[in-house]
């Protein structure tokens, strides 16, 4: 009974979101909810759920629910629910909370980290308390944390029965879309998808030297597209790669810890970056699709130097590769040929006949799409139906024979549907992430109701049998969905508790004083202070509520000071490097999750694996650092191909390089001081500006009256940066650099500059900031009323080319690989006549 009811509930909270995600609550005009009344629905299934699942104790009784929980889920779910239940009430007395909206929510932040004690352990207990701790303590701190503190009436209406502290924008991105992407996720392997990529990543890679290490690499990969956890990720494909690892000679310790590393990269993926990318959008005020556009690059150039350095490994241990099918090399290349080839005009179709049809059709266009993605989707069935389905494969059997690629794929072609409208609306539509999840949701639950029936019927088998399976399979999905979703709704929640801190308290403006007095000012000191930071705040957090911390935490603070040095950086450069150290805190010891994961299923030494991976690690760590001082790599600034070329091509190398140096391997095992100089050459690939910056200036500083000027000149998309001073809101004079992003072009400058949320006003050589508008981007990098804009930078002319660094840095790597290889080729002439003349046995 008590099954049937978390069941009917967790079902229940899949319909609920899937409801409020889609467009039929305005269509039917009924069941429409404002944001606060869905968040708070929202958190209070999950707290329900969240007794009701996580036991007490390890000593806690399994078979049942005690009646002490029965009483705290349902507590939980009104204390949660509240803003819902009572919304037209409080409503009429804002600020004015009566005794039971107070005892509410005193017993709803004491319930919430309890279940958050269940759900995620105490980390994220911790954290909350000691913001919690900070808000009473006020008074009695440091001079520089130092704050006024406050009552506990305005601490709980803060916290609780406003969206400025747990119902806050966090718990408001998990209630709109990222419910949906984790109920998406669970569909999709339920579908058979999650097997699918492994055996596809297992077809095309296992061959190569370290294959079953690279197939861990690939599959982190592909499963991070639509996964929301390292752990997860871990967990879900580790349980296969770690003993295909251990089978082809790796020890447990590095097999461990490649699937770690490679996991936690997963959370750094486009599309849905464990969710932050969602998040970001809110936090830095830009579209979804730039976004993506801005993470790729990194994530694949991580993901590449991690193939690089599991192939290092291979090379050191002398790995042999998987045997596969004996085929001519001609067969084999018009295969591999006829793949690539096939798949790239499979997408040109898809591409532009989708866009024909919305040209041709207008407003008919949708229903004709629907039915051509419905005859693709039974021919693909129709198709795979000759085949058997696929079998799990056994990582402890003592061979593994390699499927074909093409054998694999056949066999789901289906499960691209899902993905290329989850794709094309985020990316080509444009539509809302809320809105995107809930059209690949509705398409996968229709492949998890269909699939197995329609399979059946090609195959002529009981289509009965088939169509309770599925069902089965749905109703099971959409439980483990809302199950796999209770502790993001918990972590986000608690989350929030921390964000209230911070805008209670003015903890953020703190936070900047104090990392400016321990760094002195120095940038480098303050990035690698805040790269410190936010992997101790990143430690046992789950990935959503760790960018929420950092982000609220860190970003502004390296977003003033950097500015404050002269460094115009980026918004979304600064959230990255933010969010890239919090999620190394998955990996790092002492407390690196994925880690401890890893190491359960390879049953070695959890620290061990930790401090591994993240040896393994350190080409993501050093990615940050990159987008401060060189945010080409994150695609800005880069205005056409040629440039997008050059960029991808260089920083690829620089990368490998750097992995090289780490791992002590090259062409050969390295000396001490040729990876010295791999690093050299890879700090000249990753900031050519640098060596160019000593010789020749970068920038020049025009008059104040030309920033009218270069605005209208700006073309699309592109940045202008300019020097501001004025007075903060805690009466300092202060002077820093900015650099902001115009968009399209406007008719007038002024229209394009209100655009990015700022209104200037000139007389004669002055140019004075009359406006920003409150959460536009200029608001978010600093910028105030008042601010006098001193001067304009722009590009140095005359500055020579950027090859004038990287070639010799290139011929520098070349005659170490060349110096490398001769060693080789010395040490094998020098043993083959040790061999000849060797005595035979007697």
């Amino acid at each position: 009974m008590t099954a049937t009811i978390i069941t009917a509930v967790a079902i229940a909270w899949s319909l609920f979101q899937i409801w409020y995600a889609s467009p039929l609550p305005f269509t039917f005009g009924i069941g429409i909810l404002n944001d606060t009344e869905a968040r708070a629905i929202h958190l209070g299934l999950g707290l329900f759920l969240a007794f009701m699942a996580y036991p007490a104790f390890k000593s806690s009784p399994r078979a049942y629910v005690p009646i002490a929980d029965w009483i705290l889920a349902l507590a939980g779910a009104f204390a949660g629910s509240y803003l819902f239940l009572f919304y037209r009430e409080l409503a009429t007395r804002p600020g004015q909370p009566i005794m039971i909206d107070l005892v509410t929510a005193g017993i709803g932040i004491l319930l919430l980290l309890e279940a958050t004690r269940r759900a995620l352990g105490l980390p994220m207990v911790i954290v909350a308390s000691v913001f919690i701790f900070y808000t009473f303590a006020g008074p009695y701190m440091p001079d520089v944390m130092l704050h006024k503190g406050a009552s506990m009436s305005k601490f709980l209406q803060h916290q609780w029965l406003t969206t400025e502290g747990v119902f806050g924008i966090a718990l408001g991105v998990s209630t709109s879309f990222v419910f949906l992407f984790v109920l998406f996720g669970t569909l999709l392997d339920k579908a058979g998808a999650g097997n699918w990529m492994m055996q596809i990543s297992i077809a095309l890679l296992g061959h190569l030297r370290g294959g079953p290490a690279k197939v861990a690499v690939v599959s982190s990969a592909l499963n991070g597209v639509v996964s929301g956890s390292s752990v997860s990720n871990v967990v879900s494909g580790g349980i296969f790669t770690i003993p295909l690892m251990k089978r082809t000679g790796l020890s447990g310790v590095k097999a461990g810890a490649i699937e770690a590393a490679s996991s936690i990269n997963g959370q750094i993926m486009p599309p849905v970056m464990g969710a932050a990318a969602f998040l970001m959008v809110e936090y830095v005020g830009i579209p979804y699709s730039e976004i993506v556009k801005h993470a790729l690059l990194p994530a694949i150039a991580s993901y590449v130097a991690l193939l690089y350095i599991v192939h290092l490994e291979a090379l050191k241990i002398g790995a042999k590769p998987i045997p596969r099918e004996a085929l001519p090399a001609k067969t084999r290349l018009l295969r591999t040929g006829l793949g690539l080839s096939g798949s790239v005009l499979v997408l040109c179709l898809l591409y532009y006949g989708v866009l024909g049809a919305q040209a041709a059709f207008g407003a008919s266009a949708p229903w004709i799409l629907g039915v051509a993605a419905l005859a693709i989707y039974l021919a693909t069935l129709a198709y795979a139906a000759r085949y058997p389905d696929l079998e799990l494969d056994d990582p402890n059997s003592p061979i593994l024979i390699l499927p074909r690629a093409w054998d694999v794929t056949r066999t789901g072609l289906d499960f691209l549907i899902p993905l290329v409208v989850l794709l094309w609306c985020l990316m080509i539509e444009e539509m809302s992430p809320g809105l995107s999840a809930f059209w690949a949701t509705t398409s996968i639950i229709a492949i998890v109701a269909t699939r197995r029936p329609l399979l059946a019927l090609f195959r002529r088998q009981s289509i009965g049998q088939a169509a309770r399976a599925a069902f089965a399979d749905l109703v099971d999905g959409l439980a483990l969905g809302a199950r796999n979703m209770i502790g993001i709704a918990i972590a986000t929640a608690t989350a929030g508790i921390v964000v209230g801190t911070i805008t209670l308290t003015g903890l953020g403006l703190m936070m900047t004083e104090v990392v400016e007095f321990i760094s002195g000012g120095n940038v480098i000191v303050m990035l690698c202070l805040i790269a410190v930071i936010s992997l101790i705040l990143g430690m046992g957090i789950p990935t959503t509520a760790n960018y929420i911390l950092v982000a609220t935490l860190m970003a502004p603070v390296v977003v003033e000071l950097g500015a404050q040095a002269g460094l115009a950086i980026p918004l979304i450069a600064v959230h990255m490097f933010v969010f890239y150290f919090g999620i190394m805190a998955d990996i790092t010891p002492p407390v690196g999750l994925a880690a401890f994961a890893a190491a359960a299923i390879s049953r070695e030494d959890p620290i061990a694996t930790g401090f591994q991976g993240a040896l393994y690690s350190l080409r993501t760590a050093i990615l940050p650092f990159v987008f401060i001082f060189n945010p080409a790599m994150l695609l800005i600034g880069v205005e056409n191909w040629t440039d997008t070329a050059i960029v991808v091509a260089v920083n690829m190398v620089a990368i490998l390089l750097f992995s090289a140096a780490t791992m002590n391997y090259f062409a050969t095992r390295s000396r001490l001081w040729e990876s010295a100089v791999l690093l050299v050459v890879c700090f000249a690939l990753f900031r050519p500006d640098w060596w160019l910056n000593q010789l020749y200036p970068a920038t020049v500083e025009l008059p104040a009256r030309e920033l009218m000027t270069k605005v209208a000149e700006a073309p699309a998309d592109q940045r202008i940066a300019f020097v501001v001073e004025g007075m903060n809101i805690e009466g300092d004079d202060i002077r820093k650099t900015v650099s902001l992003s115009l968009g399209d072009p406007k008719p007038t400058p002024q229209e394009r500059l209100r655009a990015a949320g700022l209104t200037v006003t000139g007389l004669g050589d002055q140019v004075t900031i009359s406006n920003v508008v409150f959460g536009s981007y200029a608001k978010r990098i600093g910028l105030e009323p008042g601010f006098q804009v001193v001067s304009v930078i722009q590009p140095a002319p005359g500055r020579p080319s950027l090859f004038w660094v990287y070639l010799p840095a290139l011929a520098l790597a070349v005659a170490i690989w060349w110096l490398q290889r001769r060693r080789v080729r010395s040490s094998s002439v020098i043993g083959a006549p040790v061999a000849a003349t060797a005595k035979p046995a007697t």
